[in-house]
């Protein structure tokens, strides 16, 4: 095994048998073929058959599965062994074999060996270790999450402040590299607000350029979580995002206000950037009260305002699903499509085909998309061959996947697997798609993406 070569195939999922088909595998009944391939260098058999054999107690012949994958030296093996040793009791053993990689210098272990020693009672070594990579986001983050175990808050209190400038903030992603002074201010509201200095970790987040991340907002969150609702009503109202109105309307309903909830997104004056993902949580919100038919009229209006907007239809389109109105959905499509002059691109005319499916019309859903310009591509034979296999015609949805096997190889393997035709779902799965060219590398492991 190469740990190049292993490192390509979890991550782009390419030449392998995916998470998801393994699953299917072992849900199916063929056991004896993840075993087999967990030998053979399939890393996500292996894994799945290691985690298996834990549970029987059969720990040392688990480590065993997984000893060829650690001798190549690849972190992700190295990660999940340790996990597994965790999961045992067997931590030390755990610690031992992060510690080893990140004395070789691995990038990514110092942060998990950190967070080993913590969870185990050594919080306080873990700090240190972590104390001079304070300006390395992901490291500081570690050092605050350990920091209260090991009772050195006030230490990373001070080792943040010192890197928020009185005067200077970032005014783009790129401006100050690694920690900067907004991501340092974020960290020590976290510690502000875990000691119960609510006030202060507030203060301290409204000084930022922006809270939000990842589509969640930090400070909308701490309000919620300690319930200073008009407080967050009025953060939310000054949101150009949209986070801290989300947050308001999912507390108000976590609370019983459905009401409440609603009013928030009807009261709110958004601007464009952020009205079209409040509309359709807004839309959610009505759907999961009974209140379909509003539901439907705020995606109408939405869908109307973008028109051939693919997510906003597709959205629109289930909801009418899910009320048990698939013909509305389709008329709804055909006022758009003759709005258009009849012309309907794959990336819209395949939402129709599930609705037709719905109304009984497989058979004529299958004939139009076989017809449209582009039915015979290589993206639109997986919507064909879902049709038909949810029709019972599964041998069919083969054949149209066939055509294109090297760019739909998991939906192919997954029908042939459905079928008990393992073999040939594991050829289409592992044959062999272009390598990264090799490159050199101080060590035998590898972190950046090979694409």
């Amino acid at each position: 095994m190469d740990a190049t070569d292993l490192d390509y195939r979890a991550r782009t999922q390419t030449g392998c048998i995916p998470p998801h088909l393994v699953a299917r595998l072992l849900e199916l009944g063929h056991a004896e073929k993840v075993e087999l391939s967990a030998g053979r260098g399939e890393w996500f058999c292996a894994r799945e058959w290691a985690r298996l054999l834990g549970e029987q107690g059969r720990q040392a012949e688990a480590l065993e599965v997984l000893g060829q994958y650690l001798a190549t030296g690849w972190w992700t093996a190295t990660e999940a062994t340790a996990e597994l040793l965790e999961l045992w009791g067997r931590a030390e053993e755990a610690i031992e074999l992060t510690r080893a990689r990140m004395e070789a210098g691995h990038p990514m272990a110092l942060e998990s060996y950190a967070r080993l020693l913590a969870r185990h009672g050594r919080g306080d070594e873990a700090f240190t270790l972590l104390r001079p990579h304070i300006d390395d986001y992901f490291l500081a983050r570690a050092l605050v999450d350990v920091s209260e175990g090991a009772g050195r808050d006030e230490e990373a209190t001070a080792l943040l402040a010192a890197r928020i400038p009185a005067e200077h903030r970032c005014d783009s992603p790129w401006c100050c590299r690694a920690l900067d002074p907004d991501m340092a201010i974020g960290l020590l509201a976290t510690i502000r607000g875990r000691q119960g200095r609510v006030d202060e970790a507030i203060a301290l987040l409204h000084t930022r350029n922006g809270a939000s991340l990842n589509g969640r907002d930090q400070l909308a969150d701490l309000l919620a979580r300690h319930g200073r609702i008009e407080e967050l009503r009025t953060y939310a109202a000054a949101d150009d995002l949209g986070y801290a109105v989300q947050r308001l309307a999912e507390l108000l309903e976590e609370r019983g206000d459905v009401e409440g909830a609603i009013a928030v997104y009807r009261q709110t004056d958004e601007s464009a950037a952020r009205r079209t993902n409040s509309t359709v949580l807004f839309a959610h919100l009505l759907a999961r009260h009974g209140r379909g038919d509003e539901a439907m009229d705020v995606m109408r209006a939405l869908a109307d305002s973008h028109s051939g907007d693919d997510w906003i239809l597709h959205t629109l389109c289930t909801l009418y699903t899910d009320q048990g109105r698939p013909q509305d959905a389709l008329a709804h499509l055909d006022a758009l499509k003759a709005r258009r002059g009849g012309e309907e691109e794959w990336d819209l005319f395949w939402i129709r085909l599930p609705l037709m499916a719905a109304c009984g019309r497989v058979d004529e859903a299958v004939e139009q998309a076989q017809a449209h310009p582009e039915g015979n591509t290589s993206y639109a034979a997986p919507h064909i061959a879902e049709l038909l296999a949810g029709a019972g015609r599964t041998e069919e949805a083969i054949a149209v996947l066939e055509q294109h096997s090297s760019a739909n190889s998991h939906d192919l393997a997954g029908y042939l697997i459905d079928l008990g035709r393992i073999k040939e779902a594991l050829v289409v799965l592992q044959r062999t798609g272009a390598r990264p060219p090799a490159r050199p590398s101080a060590g035998p492991w590898h972190d950046k993406p090979p694409f």
